[in-house]
């Protein structure tokens, strides 16, 4: 059974953070992050987490602020500021000897990997499960046609259930934190070196496909792998997803133990292969 342990990390603004540790025996580590109303518990999370332990690679999964176990108010918005939640979990994995081989979202936590390669350049593998590229898209079913005009009157916008229960608030601040979000200007400021993975099912009910499309055209060093017939959660497609993830982190990354059988090659070639992940 692999040892696991509730870990709390202090963001930028002295929230708790509240995480998972899986140690699988390996310095080397992978983050996960959770999507949109989600937690660390979540299943496609769980079940990525359980395939890299497997195959002996640690893997650390959190809430981001506002979520879960974690200190802070929700907010439909926060794309940034989740961006610097995980920059304090890799500041703080790091500052503990942990070498971050690679992170992983899922959804909206799909969006806060590909942020933080645009705005830090320390991490050599992303992967972004089904995240969305067009970020004023998706808001209508949530908050209707007249989304803009409602909350410039009311200041905020209560979403509820079919059931009409609260769920939550969305302020005008937080609309605008979404709508201000361009991942079209993030995309191509990721570094060539970094590799980067995209997986996107094509009967995604959340987030269209075609999202993968447009990240694939401006990401530097992209691969984009779909899945046929997977949906947002990928219910009947986990273990491939899985698979894929952990098989496109291996290629990357060469166990502690196998780093001193590795045969040297000339740099130029190493970078060849890298460009073409």
């Amino acid at each position: 059974m692999i040892p696991m342990q509730t870990v709390i990390i202090p963001n930028k603004y002295n929230e708790r953070l509240v995480g998972l540790l899986h140690e699988a025996g390996s310095k080397p580590i992978v983050v996960l992050c959770h999507g949109f109303r989600s937690s660390k518990d979540d299943s496609t999370i769980k079940a990525i987490t359980t395939a890299l332990t497997r195959e002996g690679i640690s893997a650390f999964h959190f809430d981001f602020s506002g979520n879960g176990e974690s200190d802070g108010s929700f907010q439909y918005g926060n794309y940034w500021k989740e961006v610097e939640d995980l920059r304090s979990v890799v500041e703080y994995l790091s500052g503990a000897q942990r070498k971050i081989i690679a992170i992983v979202g899922h959804s909206k936590g799909g969006n806060a990997v590909l942020l933080y390669a645009s705005k830090y350049h320390d991490v050599d593998t992303v992967v972004n499960v089904c995240g969305r590229f067009d970020l004023c898209q998706g808001i209508v079913g949530r908050l209707g046609k007249d989304f803009m005009e409602k909350i410039k009157n009311d200041i905020f916008i209560d979403v509820k259930d079919r059931n009409g229960k609260f769920e939550y608030r969305v302020t005008e601040e937080s609309l605008m934190d979404r709508l201000s979000t361009d991942m079209h200007v993030a995309s191509p400021m990721i570094d060539k070196n970094c590799r980067v993975l995209t997986i996107h099912g094509t009967k995604d009910e959340i987030v269209p496909v075609e999202d993968a499309l447009e990240f694939d055209k401006l990401i530097p060093n992209h691969k984009l792998h779909t899945i046929e017939g997977a949906n947002h959660v990928y219910s009947s497609h986990g273990s491939e997803l899985a698979s894929t993830v952990v098989d496109f982190i291996k290629a990357g990354y060469l166990p502690e133990n196998q780093q001193s059988q590795e045969v040297p090659s000339c740099p130029r070639t190493r970078r060849l292969i890298r460009s073409r992940i």
